[in-house]
Parts: C-alpha cells; sequence; structure tokens
C-alpha cells in the first residue's frame, strides 16, 4: 500500500517540491492546509485561530512532515508579523501535538522542519553542529527557533520518533534567495553584502527535499540534523560564483553594512551581515548522499533548468 505523507505548508517552495518528489516515489501525499480542496493532492482544513484540523488527515496519515511557519523575509518586522512568525510555527506544532495526542492514529514519524538560526546571527568561521541540547544564539531568529524546536517536546516524549531538519539558505530556480540574490547580478549592480566574509550554509532544493525524505525513510535517525551543502561558502564567494554563472560582471564595492541598516531594520540586516558555517557529518553518517555538495554545479543546474 502507498504511504501517506501528510504536509503541513505544502503549498510553499519547499513543499511544493518536496510534494512532487515524494509522488514520482510513489508515495500518497495530503496537505493541511487554509482551504480544503480535492484533486491530486487531497488539501485537509486546519485553522490555527480556532484550533480545528480536520480529524480525518491525521487519522490517514502514516508520516507527518510540518514546514508551516510564516515566512521570514515576505513582510517588515513589525511587531505583529514578529509575533505571526513565532506563532505560525510554536502554534502550528503545539496544535498537531495536542491532536497526535488524543486521537487513534497511524502516525509513524514526525519530521519537522527548523532552521540553522537556532545558532545565532553570527558564529564565524567556526563550524556548527547539533550537538544535543543546542546552546541557542543570539538574535531573534535564533529565539524562535529555540522555541520553535521546544514547542516539539510533547511529541517527542510521546515516543513518537521526531527529526529536526536545520534548513540552512535554500537555492530554488522558482523564487526564494536565490531570485533575491541574483537580481542586482542580473541587472549589473551585485556586490558582496557588508564585509561579504561571513558564511553562507546554503543547500541545493532538490538536496533538501532528498533529506526529508530520507529522514521519513531512515527509521534510525531521530534528533536535530543540518540541512546544508558540505561546501559552505562566504558571501563574497557565492556573489562571484552566481555572477559567473550569469555571465555578468561584478563593478560595484561591497554594499556598507549602515545600508543594509537603512533599507532594512537592523535586525533584519543583521541576518545578511552575519553568517553560521554549518556541519553536515551528522547527516552524511546517517546515510545521506548529496547530489550537489558544490555551489557551482548547484547553480548551474538551477539557472539552466529554469531559463
Amino acid at each position: 500500500m502507498q504511504k501517506n505523507i501528510l504536509i503541513t505548508g505544502g503549498t510553499g517552495l519547499v513543499g511544493t517540491r518536496l510534494a512532487e518528489i515524494l509522488i514520482r516515489k510513489g508515495y500518497q501525499v495530503s496537505f493541511l492546509s487554509r482551504q480544503a480542496g480535492e484533486g491530486k493532492i487531497k488539501k485537509y482544513l486546519w485553522d490555527l485561530k480556532t484550533k480545528y484540523i480536520d480529524e480525518g488527515a491525521i487519522q490517514k496519515a502514516d508520516h507527518i512532515i510540518h514546514l508551516a511557519g510564516a515566512g521570514v523575509f515576505d513582510k517588515r518586522w513589525t511587531k505583529e508579523y514578529k509575533k505571526e512568525i513565532l506563532e505560525s510555527r510554536v502554534d502550528s506544532t503545539a496544535l498537531l501535538a495536542e491532536k497526535l495526542s488524543t486521537l487513534k492514529h497511524k502516525v509513524k514519524s514526525f519530521i519537522s522542519a527548523s532552521a540553522i538560526g537556532i545558532y545565532g546571527f553570527d558564529t564565524g568561521d567556526s563550524w556548527q553542529n547539533e550537538t544535543e541540547p543546542t546552546i541557542v544564539g543570539k538574535g531573534f531568529l535564533a529565539e524562535v527557533t529555540g522555541k520553535w524546536e521546544a514547542s516539539l517536546s510533547p511529541i517527542e516524549k510521546s515516543g513518537l520518533r521526531t527529526v529536526k531538519i536545520r534548513i540552512g539558505i535554500v537555492l530554488s530556480g522558482q523564487g526564494g534567495a536565490l531570485e533575491e540574490l541574483s537580481k542586482p547580478i542580473k541587472y549589473f549592480v551585485g556586490s558582496p553584502m557588508g564585509k561579504g566574509i561571513q558564511y553562507v550554509s546554503w543547500i541545493h532544493v532538490d538536496d533538501l527535499c532528498e533529506m526529508f525524505i530520507t529522514a521519513l525513510e531512515n527509521e534510525k535517525m531521530q534528533g536535530a540534523y543540518n540541512a546544508a551543502a558540505p561546501d559552505p561558502v562566504t558571501n563574497k564567494m557565492l556573489t562571484i560564483e552566481i555572477a559567473s554563472v550569469l555571465k555578468r560582471p561584478l563593478w560595484l564595492p561591497n554594499i556598507p553594512a549602515f545600508v543594509l541598516n537603512l533599507i532594512l531594520s537592523s535586525e533584519k540586516a543583521a541576518i545578511l551581515l552575519g553568517g553560521n558555517r554549518v556541519s553536515t557529518e551528522k547527516i552524511v553518517e546517517a546515510g545521506f548522499k548529496f547530489n550537489y555538495p558544490n555551489l557551482k554545479p548547484a547553480l548551474e543546474d538551477l539557472f539552466e533548468n529554469n531559463k
């Protein structure tokens, strides 16, 4: 029988691609969504404000992949939106935990997105690994991610196998970070940010999706795993490589930190001016093999396949 994978946040950048790959591999996929609907992918209704979930979604699922969360860069970081960023992750996890504890179900694993932001907005060139318990770093996103992972505790304590995938900067040809990074380069105004020496721990979207599927299929996996390529690069090198693949020159000097602080809030700018160099040793030891371990081939694939 086909295994049913219930995905939250399935219509986002990662969820859309993950669903495609899962279906191609023979899995049955369903979404938790704010609008119910039939189709190739069945959408079950859920509503965080009213704490409602169509119970059939949980009862029919063999595994849950939890990706839901308001986009970090979708809007300005007002007090209200920062609250939404936090609650969309923590409250959604709490609601799922409640339903899993009260409903009769056959769910065998709970695979949750997390983020390398848990290590803090700037950890220099030191390697960050998944030592448990993780010391939560400084900054808003570290605080959010720390609380996000903490909200998984009731699910872990229930005995359900729980995996946390700490996602780096996702590179996709369908939008997201790569689109924003490449825009100024395409228009001949690209430039590294700040000093340019801050590390960017990136990952090709297909490798990320395969990582979620590995976590699904490998019953020995449990706890936190960094989701980034084994070849983190500096912001300057990332900018140079994008320009090289796009065949664009880089004429301008680095964008000064004070300019980013003016354009963005200081908190948001800190994310771009800081960085994390994360280790992938643990996921490799679990048997995962990268299709795109190095930056240039990853960029060539993404730009070539999305012309």
